[in-house]
């Protein structure tokens, strides 16, 4: 594997690891919160990968186990791509910012075009304030982490404008 390459999936190896410790800290924010406001779990992501893997689960169903699979295996999928940002110099707050909206922006178009969730917009607005702070939290813990333990080594040095 040349150079650039094998940084590249070294990097996306580390930030799939961050992105399951961003995940691990999403779900004891969740538990906070849930302690809080009682808001009971929710098990459109558990839903929404059974219906890609074929399945159909009701409205009913509690798939305890596929809502893990999901969220720890979308947290190390994101995380890997925030890992290739680390390495290529996208990199610290507003990096943080633009994840937040991938993350977002996956999990909403998974769990609407399976048909498993509703769309955003139709939300009351604490259920949408609850779920990008959620989020905010995930790409937090994983940037800093992809941030400190990769260095910006791949980063481009063809200039300094977009075009």
């Amino acid at each position: 594997m040349g150079t650039r390459l094998g940084g590249i999936v070294r990097a996306a190896g580390v930030g799939a690891i961050a992105g399951l410790v961003g995940a691990g800290a999403m779900v004891v924010g969740e538990r906070l919160e849930q302690s809080v406001t009682h808001r009971p779990d929710s098990y459109i992501p558990a839903r929404a990968l059974l219906t890609l893997l074929g399945r159909h689960p009701g409205d009913a169903d509690k798939p305890t186990v596929w809502n893990h699979v999901m969220h720890y295996g979308t947290g190390a999928a994101l995380g890997a791509v925030r890992g290739i940002w680390a390495v290529t110099g996208i990199r610290g707050p507003l990096a943080n910012v633009w994840h937040t909206a991938v993350r977002l922006g996956f999990d909403q178009t998974v769990e609407n075009a399976t048909g498993a969730g509703a769309a955003p917009s139709t939300w009351p607005a604490q259920e949408r304030v609850v779920d990008i702070a959620h989020k905010t939290v995930f790409s937090v813990v994983t940037g800093v982490i992809a941030d400190r333990v990769l260095p910006p080594v791949l980063m481009t040095s063809r200039g300094s404008t977009s075009h």
